[in-house]
């Protein structure tokens, strides 16, 4: 058990996933004007983005505990490109289908909504912007928690 919660990449990225999840809260009240701590545990999209952090942040500790010449940094880095596009292509774009659809079947069903009360979840990707501070939020995680000496690794 030891090892486990003194895994430094592992707590890299799990403190990252859960720091994005924390601002989620906050960027969300500014912009809906509510108070969500559903949003924190299952919230998906908005800013930053909690996937792109926990990438970030894993291949950051990588590259400080591995070096940037190990095969787990590249793995990582890899793992995270194909998850910050996801992210701002296809999660994206099914939001935005999600919308659309939700306006047709509201259309549709206008004079039967107790029948069907089914919404289609439209938060689901992100702008480059939320993915950038999901990034840096990542980024600044791992680096952070470098500086820990339970951890036992250093900035190269």
């Amino acid at each position: 058990m030891q090892d486990l919660i003194t895994n430094y990449y592992l707590i890299s990225a799990m403190s990252a996933w859960l720091l994005a999840q924390i601002l989620k809260i906050f960027t969300g009240f500014f912009k809906e004007q509510k108070f969500s701590l559903k949003t924190m545990f299952f919230g998906t999209g908005g800013m930053p983005s909690s996937h792109t952090a926990t990438v970030a942040a894993l291949s950051t500790s990588c590259a400080i505990g591995e070096g940037f010449d190990s095969a787990i940094f590249a793995i990582s880095v890899v793992l995270a490109i194909i998850v910050m596009i996801d992210a701002t292509g296809v999660r994206r774009e099914t939001g935005k289908q999600s919308r659309a659809l939700n306006i047709i079947v509201e259309e549709l069903f206008k004079s039967d909504e107790k029948n069907f009360d089914t919404r289609f979840k439209e938060l689901i990707g992100h702008t480059p912007l939320q993915v950038v501070f999901g990034f840096i939020t990542g980024v600044v995680a791992a680096i952070a928690l470098s500086f820990i000496p339970v951890f036992e690794v250093s900035i190269l």
